[in-house]
């Protein structure tokens, strides 16, 4: 793969990058309406994958925000189309790293001394390059670790980036007035977070002292001593990505017990921290060659406020959904519905809201869930199929729930999803035994 000797750090730089990649996807309509007009039976297919291709190359020569918001969106498996899917994908493992002259003089930027200066031995190749940062082996006194370089100019360019990005995230999420204001200023606080590497170090530390009473999960050791801001060093964990071991022929039992692992660590993460590791993609996690899951990146932390938690909970329960007073009530804390909707907003989304819900909260209605039940995820793709396709929708206002949503519901989608693709069967109250 191609290494970058530079990325694109000014704002009019990185905007002229997308610039360009908006050139490239106007001559994709023009091919596509083309041979529309020659054959009217051709589909969009061609058209999908063509402009995810131009979008994915132009975000990943730019890193940052921008990649980490297509990495973002390759969770949304209902959402995109498949060719958008797939390729954002790649921004969880396959994106050009920096180059070894650069890699040298970022570490002398940020720790003060070259590499070679602060381990007995560190490799110029990365293993591992995503949106914000990248990884390399290194060792020092006997042990093997794994260094995470961030890249240059990541964090100041978080709030130039998403300017860029959000009249493409307005259209796709329908979002209309001032009040989608609170949702990117969520988004850009979480980022700025995640370029604080001292941040995922404290909070790294906390989390996996507080889940070490989870049966078969591990989680490295980190090292203040040889980190920084933008350099974070810790154990170099062996195993193979959850992404990759769920493509092996795994025996159902450890798929289970994976699967019940990961449901625990998340629940007891959520009901006991009330913070939650809220990035569950593939490449975050690794499995052990014992069998057992490993958590490697904290960057992402989401907390949940009381406020938040109590009536987003309460939703979860059977009884409350299907109880119509309690139901609008919680609506209205949630700020799904607001004081300014239509009758009409009123009765729509009241009746998506508890279809959605019935469907999502169904693991929490019985004591084991099976999460590679296709009839469940057949619900959830129906659900979002009709509504993508429901002109209703698209002329209400899209700003619907509180900023909490984004990162909770993007937690769950996520967990799900992982959850799904090991077959899992879960106690679903397992988790309560670790919360004294």
């Amino acid at each position: 793969m191609k290494r970058l000797d530079t990325i694109p750090t000014g704002k009019i730089e990185r905007a002229g990058k997308l610039v360009k990649t908006g050139v490239k996807i106007g001559g994709n309509y023009v091919k596509y309406y083309g041979k529309k007009l020659v054959d009217p039976q051709t589909n969009r297919d061609t058209l999908n994958q063509d402009n995810a291709e131009d979008i994915y190359d132009g975000l990943k020569s730019l890193k940052g925000s921008a990649l980490k918001v297509a990495q973002m969106l390759s969770m949304e498996k209902n959402l995109l189309p498949r060719a958008y899917v797939e390729k954002f994908s790649l921004s969880q493992f396959s994106v050009p790293p920096l180059s070894a002259p650069l890699v040298r003089k970022t570490f002398k930027k940020y720790l003060g001394k070259y590499p070679e200066d602060v381990f007995d031995g560190f490799e110029k190749d990365s293993v591992n390059a995503a949106s914000i940062g990248q990884v390399h082996r290194a060792n020092k006194d006997g042990k093997k670790l794994a260094v995470k370089i961030q890249y240059p100019g990541v964090a100041e360019s978080i709030s130039s980036d998403l300017a860029l990005v959000k009249p493409v995230a307005i259209k796709m999420f329908n979002l209309k007035g001032k009040d989608s204001e609170k949702y990117f200023k969520e988004v850009e606080h979480k980022l700025v977070e995640e370029t604080n590497y001292i941040l995922e170090l404290e909070q790294s530390d906390e989390i996996t002292t507080a889940c070490t009473v989870i049966p078969n999960m591990q989680f490295p050791k980190y090292y203040r001593e040889l980190s920084s801001e933008r350099i974070l060093t810790m154990d170099w964990m062996e195993g193979i990505h959850l992404g990759e071991f769920t493509q092996t022929d795994f025996d159902a039992d450890l798929g289970n017990k994976l699967g019940q692992a990961l449901w625990d660590f998340y629940m007891f993460q959520i009901h006991k921290l009330r913070r939650v590791h809220a990035d569950p993609h593939p490449g975050n996690f690794l499995v052990s060659s014992e069998g057992s899951l490993i958590a490697i990146d904290f960057g992402c932390i989401k907390e949940i406020p009381e406020e938040f938690y109590v009536p987003y909970f309460e939703l979860a329960k059977e009884e409350n959904i299907n109880n119509d007073e309690v139901f609008m009530e919680k609506l209205y804390e949630l700020e799904i519905l607001t004081s300014t909707d239509s009758e009409e907003e009123l009765q729509f989304f009241k009746a998506l809201f508890k279809e959605m819900l019935t469907i999502f909260t169904s693991p929490f209605h019985r004591e084991t869930f099976d999460f590679g039940h296709e009839g469940f995820w057949a619900k959830i793709a129906n659900l979002s199929e009709r509504y993508s396709k429901d002109e209703q929708i698209r002329k209400m206002n899209g700003n619907r729930g509180s900023k909490h949503f984004l990162y909770i519901n993007r937690t769950f989608f996520g967990l799900y999803n992982l959850l799904h693709d090991l077959r899992a069967k879960v106690e679903v109250n397992h988790f309560e035994k670790y919360m004294n």
